[in-house]
């Protein structure tokens, strides 16, 4: 009777022992899962964010082409606005090309398209406090197309700063070396559109 009572004693003890292994293991395994998930979802929030910012680019494209497309009188004008982007225009230009009774030229209108698509780029009617919360992160704009304006294929290129560094990407060097995208211009992201536009 007292041996089957040591014997049974032994056993809960190893039992017990062999339990406690058991949740150590478990809670390693857990904790492996939990940090996994955890740098997942960071991964996720970056690439979410970096598709983001491409979207909105792309829409940025081709609402300027179509302003171009609209004005063909003053596609010179659009042509000689420079790296946009970081508030370069800082006053609204005047006129605002909002009466009927004063309609703007082609190339007050122009000017006045550039400053407003700044802005959007910029992200200016969103706001916290004094920061801008919308638009692109540091973007920078450029347009191209036949010299002095005229029937031709246009191209507007718009850089970003991404989250993560990759390779600067080659060809267009809209905002290259201007300091904004890190050493090596690694977090430069870069949307090219291109379009025909005839001045007829």
């Amino acid at each position: 009777m007292c041996m089957s009572k040591r014997n049974s004693l032994k056993r809960s003890r190893r039992s017990a022992g062999f339990t406690l292994i058991e949740v150590l293991v478990s809670m390693i395994v857990f904790s492996v899962g939990v940090l996994s998930i955890v740098a997942l979802q960071v991964f996720a929030k970056k690439a979410n964010f970096d598709a983001l910012q491409r979207t909105q680019s792309s829409y940025l494209a081709q609402d300027l082409l179509e302003r171009m497309r609209l004005n063909t009188d003053g596609l010179d004008t659009y042509l000689a606005a420079g790296q946009l982007g970081g508030a370069t225009i800082a006053v609204e230009p005047a006129p605002n090309c909002q009466s009927a009774a004063n309609p703007c030229t082609a190339d007050e209108s122009a000017t006045h398209d550039l400053w407003h698509w700044e802005q959007m780029m910029d992200g200016t009617s969103e706001r916290r406090g004094a920061n801008n919360t919308g638009g692109l992160v540091d973007p920078t704009a450029c347009v191209a197309g036949p010299v002095g304006g005229g029937q031709g294929i246009y191209t507007v290129s718009i850089a970003w700063r991404g989250v993560t560094e990759l390779a600067n990407p080659p060809g267009d060097q809209c905002g290259a070396g201007l300091g904004k995208y890190g050493p090596a211009d690694a977090f430069r992201r870069l949307l090219t559109v291109q379009t025909f536009i005839t001045d007829i």
